[in-house]
């Protein structure tokens, strides 16, 4: 397997406040070490396995030390997509984003890795601004998962008492809160929270706004995105802003609305994973929250109204 050629680039000190723990899965001893030196050299602290046998009993041993999965697909005794499709049937590590970095990059490929709930494909040989960025929006959704799974764990009420209910929300904090609180009403929150979470933030950035999709990879590639997003709400254009969630318990299931005051988007070409956004740092969530989260997601025509939908007792299978 071919590594990449590190680029020689002055760059600023990594920020300590951005590293990241990150588990690498590969056979090849010459990767290993290249991400080894590539990632001390984003800041970042790395532990290895060898197989997708090895990398799920490190994960299951301590998953609350790993942050981000970067996963081969080739190797011997259980293959990266195999371990992938294992994390995602574990209630504990299905939200551990999984970056697969492979030699291939056929589009059948992709497609089947992205179907299983890998948040980035890359090609090698990757070259380091690639992979500083990826990085960047993984650990980003890193720490929302974590930061909202640990919230899930505070609220002991009984959501199941809840018929319906609407909420205005207008910050990235109340979204975010607001996501875990809506959770709980689910026969299994962690299923949902990141596909409500996702939807929620999209309301915000996207729809009040208007934050685009190139946009947002320019912010996420700079760690600037909810810094700037924090200070777009604050100008006069947005500070009124609201979006609107509302939850229902219907017969059939659970259902929620989310609604925002932007023009909406194109929303179908999202709807799908297209592995010529693979390498993208960002661009899936709808996506993945449509074939993880929800049993169905629908928009209305605009694109500013988004409907999920649970089904009572429906558990993902993989």
């Amino acid at each position: 397997m071919e590594a990449a050629i590190i680029e020689k680039k002055t760059e600023p000190a990594p920020d300590p406040r951005d590293a990241l723990r990150i588990l690498a899965v590969d056979d090849d001893k010459v990767v290993i070490e290249f991400l080894a030196a590539q990632l001390k050299s984003l800041g970042h602290a790395m532990i290895s396995a060898h197989n997708g046998q090895e990398a799920l009993t490190v994960l299951e041993a301590g998953k609350d030390k790993i942050d981000i999965v970067i996963m081969d697909w080739a190797m011997p005794v259980m293959d990266g997509l195999a371990a992938i499709r294992r994390m995602k049937a574990n209630a504990d590590l299905r939200n551990i984003p999984v970056v697969m970095l492979t030699g291939s990059d056929k589009p059948e490929e992709v497609r089947r890795a992205l179907e299983s709930g890998v948040f980035f494909y890359l090609a090698k040989p990757v070259k380091k601004v690639v992979l500083r960025s990826v990085l960047a929006s993984a650990g980003r959704a890193a720490r929302q998962n974590k930061a909202l799974a640990h919230e899930l764990k505070q609220h002991r009420m009984s959501f199941e008492l809840i018929e319906s209910c609407k909420f205005r929300f207008s910050t990235l904090a109340e979204a975010e809160s607001l996501s875990v609180f809506m959770a709980n009403c689910f026969p299994d929150p962690g299923r949902v929270l990141p596909g409500l979470g996702e939807l929620m933030i999209n309301a915000i950035e996207h729809g009040n706004i208007g934050v685009g999709y190139d946009g947002k990879h320019k912010l996420i590639e700079s760690g600037t995105w909810r810094a700037e997003i924090e200070r777009l709400q604050t100008l006069p254009e947005h500070a009124e802003k609201t979006a609107c969630a509302t939850i229902s318990r219907k017969e059939d299931g659970i259902y929620v609305v989310i609604e925002d005051t932007g023009e909406g988007f194109e929303w179908k070409k999202f709807m799908t994973i297209d592995p010529s956004r693979a390498g993208d740092n960002h661009g899936r969530g709808i996506a993945q929250a449509r074939a993880v989260s929800f049993d169905k997601l629908t928009y209305n025509e605009q694109g500013n109204k988004a409907v999920a939908f649970v089904k009572y007792g429906e558990r993902l299978e993989w």
